[in-house]
């Protein structure tokens, strides 16, 4: 099974999510959200073909890394490559973040298979298009204030959107560094 990306891994990112992150770039995407800070990545042909297992083995080999995330473009473009990679991830104690244009009720309502198990597999989803005139700089993670972080596990067990606590992530993760 291939996977189209816009790049190689970058590893060491402190912006795409909490801690120290790895970043896979999807390529493709259709959302054309204006001031898009990706644009290279939207067209569909563009990027590589990279057999799954070659980006599997650079996650196995990943160090120092809290987790990964998934972008593009837009990874729910490519879901079932993506789930597969997800999987891989949380086998190996990291956790997922993934950015989309499309809203998680948008997602759900598309419920496709390769799409909910993409879902299952994410810690975090960063939902919605950029939108230029909600730009916020006060925004963690965001380019605007319509976007959401939500914790996709307690939103899949709720069955409604529950945002995520980033204020309580990181507070405990400071006290576990604290007593460790």
């Amino acid at each position: 099974m291939k996977i189209r990306l816009a790049a190689d891994l970058q590893t060491d990112s402190i912006v795409d999510g909490l801690g120290i992150r790895t970043v896979i770039w999807t390529q493709g995407c259709s959302h054309n959200c204006p001031n898009c800070h990706n644009p290279g990545t939207h067209d569909f042909n563009g990027g590589d073909l990279v057999e799954l297992d070659d980006v599997i083995e650079e996650i196995e080999n990943l160090s120092g890394q809290d987790g990964v995330t998934f972008s593009g473009g837009d990874p729910m473009f490519q879901p079932k490559q993506c789930s597969v990679l997800a999987q891989k991830v949380h086998e190996l104690g990291m956790n997922v973040w993934t950015y989309t244009g499309f809203t998680y009720e948008e997602l759900i309502e598309k419920g496709s298979k390769d799409i909910l198990d993409f879902l299952s597999n994410i810690d975090v989803l960063i939902d919605g298009k950029f939108d230029p005139s909600l730009k916020s700089l006060d925004c963690e993670f965001r380019g605007s204030t319509n976007q959401r972080l939500i914790d996709v596990c307690k939103s899949l067990e709720n069955h409604e959107v529950v945002l995520y606590d980033l204020n309580k992530k990181q507070n405990n993760k400071k006290k576990e560094t604290l007593y460790i």
